[in-house]
């Protein structure tokens, strides 16, 4: 047999090397398709919950409070000459396990009064009487007011009142807009006592808002906040609170409010103008929980309703909101009325496990939505993004 040389010896090797070459390059190949293959898949998840993640969010936002058939709840009553236009924006308090109702109403001679209606599951009226409760007294019986006609369709009176009971004690407040010659915001009160015996021993009504401005949407927290009892007066371009050791204004002295339309701040997402805080602030496991009115960026001339949760020792800050709007006006008692597109919510009570949320349909008729609360916070709170904290690493100094 034939000895190999040293060059045969190299080229065997040469040969060798190549085929290992390319079984590395094949097996590499194959390594980096699977691996892209992997990674296209996981992204593929990723993408397709997202997107699921979305529209059910989207979903449950729309749904997030129900409309009962029974709605509306109030409506005018053509035998009483005091309501037989309008019946809407209702102030509520829960007292005894009923809901009371002091409503809007708007009768043949324009003027805008105060009617009365209980119910005890939220849902059907049970008792309403036939004669006002409530009467804003005019300095001219005659005087047209143009902003009262515009914000309700009265001449004159009083508007959507928000009733407050503080700490329990045994006086309901009441703020509500005052319409005469001006337009401002008015604060009376009466004894727990003579409002369920339904005696209307009202106190005489005093102005909070000054002369000259217009102003709408004020109302007291259900609780003092540090030891005084707090009035939420603006949520644009800030949360506005004043704090008072009392409530017993005397006439002279005036919370200055300042209020714009539109929206200041990173918070507004949807709202394309601010109208104002709906129902008196509802304390839940987190903070206040306020719901406010604002047209749709997309959607104008229409109210929508949004819902903040706020601190609850500094009410000016935002815990967390709803990305969107939790109440549209989508139904015919919504879009049918004196003023077509409006949701305007003024009442709301936690009943057991549930919210009920009081608004205005259409500024004619008394109308509910409900939701679970437990449910209606934690989709809520699904908009909240976390601020993820940059761990910074320090390096360490190795002793030698």
């Amino acid at each position: 047999m034939r000895k190999r040389t040293k060059t045969s010896k190299k080229r065997e090797k040469k040969k060798i090397l190549k085929k290992r070459k390319r079984k590395s390059k094949k097996q590499k190949k194959k390594k980096s398709y699977f691996v892209e293959e992997k990674r296209r898949k996981k992204e593929k998840k990723r993408v397709r919950r997202k997107t699921k993640r979305k529209k059910e969010e989207k979903k449950e936002i729309t749904l997030i409070l129900l409309k009962p058939p029974e709605n509306p709840i109030i409506s005018p009553r053509p035998e009483n000459d005091w309501e037989t236009w309008q019946t809407f924006n209702p102030g509520v308090i829960l007292l005894e396990d009923k809901i009371h109702f002091l409503y809007r109403a708007i009768g043949n001679d324009g003027i805008s009064r105060l009617g009365y209606a209980c119910s005890s599951d939220g849902f059907k009226i049970e008792e309403r009487l036939s004669e006002p409760v409530y009467e804003h007294s005019l300095v001219n019986n005659f005087s047209f007011n143009y902003f009262s006609f515009a914000s309700g369709g009265s001449i004159g009176g009083c508007e959507d009142p928000r009733l407050t009971r503080v700490n329990n004690e045994d006086t309901i407040y009441m703020i509500y807009t005052a319409c005469d010659q001006e337009l401002r915001l008015a604060l009376t009160s009466i004894k727990v006592r003579d409002f369920l015996n339904r005696k209307w021993r009202w106190k005489k009504p005093v102005f909070i808002s000054p002369p000259g401005q217009i102003h709408k949407n004020w109302m007291i927290f259900p609780e003092k906040i540090k030891g005084y009892y707090a009035i939420l007066h603006s949520l644009n371009p800030k949360i506005s609170v004043n704090y008072f050791e009392n409530l017993e204004f005397d006439g002279k002295t005036y919370i200055n409010s300042c209020y714009m339309r539109q929206p200041q701040g990173s918070h507004w997402k949807w709202e394309g103008m601010i109208r104002g805080v709906g129902a008196v602030p509802l304390r839940v496991k987190d903070g206040w929980l306020i719901f406010y009115h604002a047209e749709d960026r997309l959607d104008p001339g229409k109210y929508k309703a949004g819902a903040m949760v706020l601190d609850f020792q500094d009410p000016s800050k935002i815990l967390y909101y709803s990305p969107k709007p939790i109440l549209e006006p989508s139904q015919d008692y919504e879009n049918n009325g004196f003023k077509p597109g409006i949701v305007y919510i003024s009442g709301a009570v936690i009943k057991g496990e549930s919210l009920l949320i009081y608004y205005g349909g259409a500024d004619s008729y008394v109308c509910v939505a409900w939701a679970n609360l437990d449910e209606f916070l934690a989709q809520m709170k699904r908009s909240i993004k976390p601020k993820l904290k940059r761990k910074v690493l320090k390096k360490r100094k190795i002793k030698k």
